[in-house]
């Protein structure tokens, strides 16, 4: 639905899409989304609260507002670092464990050999901490930190 804005917040039928997608992918739609509203600019999805439209005045135009959590592309959900720590503590499938020495790689921008099989993207996480989502292609889970969040020496 198109507000004078400028956000398009999602509607009930793209909402119940979205959450279809988490736990397609994920198993579990976390209890943060509840309540929660949810914007779409150009594939990507960004969670805001509903308490928004009471604080903005209808006049002035924003061009971005929200957490940015997940890019929805031919009916895949790639989860942003956000998403993926949202997601990630309720998911119950698609969710890869790394070793410290994989943790260091990964923070790098590498691509990860794993020995498990997951469905399309998952979330990658370390003891507590999650890390954001990959791509598992062929025994390996793809690398998508920007690489503005990389980091260039891990100890």
């Amino acid at each position: 639905m198109k507000q004078k804005t400028g956000l398009e917040f999602m509607g009930g039928k793209e909402v119940r899409h979205f959450y279809h997608l988490i736990e397609q992918q994920y198993g579990n739609i976390p209890p943060e989304f509840e309540g929660m509203a949810f914007i779409i600019r150009k594939e990507k999805i960004a969670m805001i609260a509903r308490t928004i439209e009471t604080v903005i005045d209808k006049k002035i135009r924003i061009n971005s507002a929200g957490l940015y959590i997940a890019e929805v592309k031919e009916d895949q959900l790639r989860l942003s670092i956000e998403g993926a720590q949202l997601v990630g503590p309720h998911a119950t499938k698609n969710v890869c464990e790394f070793s410290r020495e994989q943790v260091r790689e990964w923070l790098q921008g590498k691509d990860i050999a794993v020995d498990e099989v997951f469905s399309e993207f998952v979330i990658v996480k370390y003891g507590n901490d999650y890390l954001g989502s990959g791509k598992y292609k062929e025994g390996l889970i793809l690398n998508f930190v920007p690489k503005a969040r990389r980091l260039i020496d891990v100890h």
